[in-house]
């Protein structure tokens, strides 16, 4: 047994031995278990996917005379005012007012120079890059606030507080979605094509973070996190948060789970890990970076951080269905959607990932790098993350659900 303040110790003196989950999975295979806890204090996950469920707080200062703002534009994207009087939540799947952008620049709208496509979370990572980004707003006249409309341009160091609080992040694991219908769907998951003509899945697999802690014993309320290049931190956790999800006998579950709510100060995060992206037909998104640290307290946690693709899974979904209960074919490891090729009721699908694969692999790394450096020592969560929510009191997946 070893304890949180012996690690970070050990961090503070630069002689912790810290390992990817990567990392340890292949260890494992050569030195087994045992070996593997006498040697390593932290285990570092990461993953790089799409996380719509994402937005930022921002505070941009009072104005003179000062504004109460109850209509804002952030480069033609809306965000909500309901706030104090300069207080704004962009979210990250917002998309462009096109009436707004008119309003504001209706030359430039009809040359084609702005890009509809772009969403809250382009307008994120801008401003975390440091860009200028036009803002717009309609006030509400007050005596104490006088002022009826402001248009100026922003940047993360013009305002005073700018930060990432994201509802759900770090789905525990997710679908594999199909669709057997005639015609081409646009989801969030991307084009699904016609006929089983591919399938998408969103998580890393055995490397995603909450794999690897799967009954959150490690982790909970107020554990300090890599999120989007800066450090951030557990909030609560996230909606449509479902430990309660069916599970294997590693406990990992079958299908989405647990999720967390995750905040942080994005005027220190970077673009290279939280990028606005664009799904063709559905809208925009936030291509985020989030990286768990594990501290090895006990052996159940090289056990639990030594499962493998194989031994993960995930629910095959046909979105040809419209319903919020779709139809499944089964169950698939990881393992079998990493080779690029699944079968489904005796027909070979193509097979691709949302979540970058490459990308999550560095984000594992960047953060063993800073623990390696002592600039980065682990949490003790202040409460634990609940383990007893249902998901509308239903079981998703039902009988149908069968290990392939």
């Amino acid at each position: 047994m070893r304890t949180l303040s012996e690690i970070n110790e050990k961090i503070s003196e630069k002689k912790a031995v810290v390992w990817t989950v990567e990392e340890l999975k292949t260890k494992v295979q050569d030195i087994g278990i045992d070996e593997a806890f006498k040697t390593v204090d932290v285990i570092c996950s990461g993953t790089f996917e799409p996380m719509e469920s994402s937005g930022a707080i921002l505070n941009l200062g009072h104005t003179d005379p000062p504004i109460k703002i109850r209509q804002c534009w952030l480069d033609g994207v809306p965000t909500y005012a309901g706030f104090g009087a300069v207080d704004l939540y962009l979210g990250a799947t917002a998309m462009v007012d096109y009436k707004a952008i008119g309003e504001m620049n209706d030359n430039e709208t009809r040359l084609g120079n702005v890009n509809v496509e772009r969403g809250g979370g382009h307008v994120i990572e801008d401003l975390i890059a440091g860009k200028p980004v036009s803002l717009k707003a309609i006030g509400q006249v007050t005596d104490c606030y006088p002022r009826a409309s402001f248009e100026t341009n922003i940047t993360r160091k013009t305002i005073n507080q700018f930060y990432l609080y994201n509802p759900r992040n770090l789905y525990q694991n997710f679908i594999v979605g199909v669709n057997s219908s005639d015609r081409l769907l646009y989801t969030y998951l991307g084009p699904l094509q016609p006929s089983l003509g591919n399938a998408v899945y969103s998580n890393p697999g055995a490397i995603a973070p909450l794999f690897n802690d799967p009954d959150l014993e490690l982790i909970g309320i107020g554990s300090r996190v890599f999120l989007g290049g800066g450090v951030g931190y557990i909030a609560w956790e996230g909606t449509q948060h479902f430990p309660l999800q069916k599970r294997l006998s590693n406990r990992t579950p079958i299908g989405p789970a647990a999720t967390l709510a995750l905040v942080g100060d994005a005027k220190t995060m970077s673009p290279e890990w939280v990028r606005g992206c664009y799904f063709s037909h559905y809208g925009p998104s936030l291509m985020l970076g989030v990286g768990i640290p594990f501290p090895v307290l006990n052996r159940k946690v090289i056990e639990h951080c030594a499962v493998g693709d194989k031994d993960v899974v995930a629910p095959v979904i046909d979105f040809s269905i419209p319903r919020r209960v779709r139809p499944t074919f089964g169950l698939v490891s990881y393992g079998q959607l990493k080779t690029g090729r699944m079968t489904i009721e005796g027909k070979s699908v193509r097979v691709a990932p949302l979540a970058s694969i490459a990308l999550s692999r560095k984000v594992a790394q960047e953060l063993k790098n800073w623990i390696e450096k002592g600039e980065f020592t682990l949490t003790e969560p202040v409460a634990p993350l609940p383990k007893d929510r249902a998901f509308m009191a239903q079981d998703l997946w039902g009988s149908q659900m069968t290990l392939e």
